[in-house]
């Protein structure tokens, strides 16, 4: 992907949706629930703190994350939909 985030933005390619519930029931398509969960495509290069010093994101490509429902930015590069979001905005690595 040539995507190169800024500052402390990450860029997530989030997890499908899940298709079948828990009993076995099919979703519809607008039913689904947006996921939470995304593996961490590439990552920026920190941000300044007030001192000027460079403060690195806690996560790196390849981290399976998860993230705020509402946050970030989806856009759609090179045919793949991507979420472009803040390291604030991400709450959690599974590991």
């Amino acid at each position: 992907m040539a995507l190169k985030p800024l500052g402390d933005r990450v860029i997530v390619k989030a997890d499908e949706a899940e298709a079948q519930t828990a009993s076995g029931l099919y979703l519809a398509s607008e039913s689904k629930e947006k996921p939470q969960t995304g593996t961490v495509i590439a990552v920026g290069e920190g941000k300044l703190d007030r001192d000027g010093n460079k403060v690195p994101v806690p996560v790196k490509a390849g981290d399976k994350v998860i993230f705020g429902k509402y946050g970030g930015t989806e856009i759609t590069h090179e045919g793949e939909d991507v979420l472009i979001l803040r390291a604030d905005d991400i709450y959690a690595v599974v590991e």
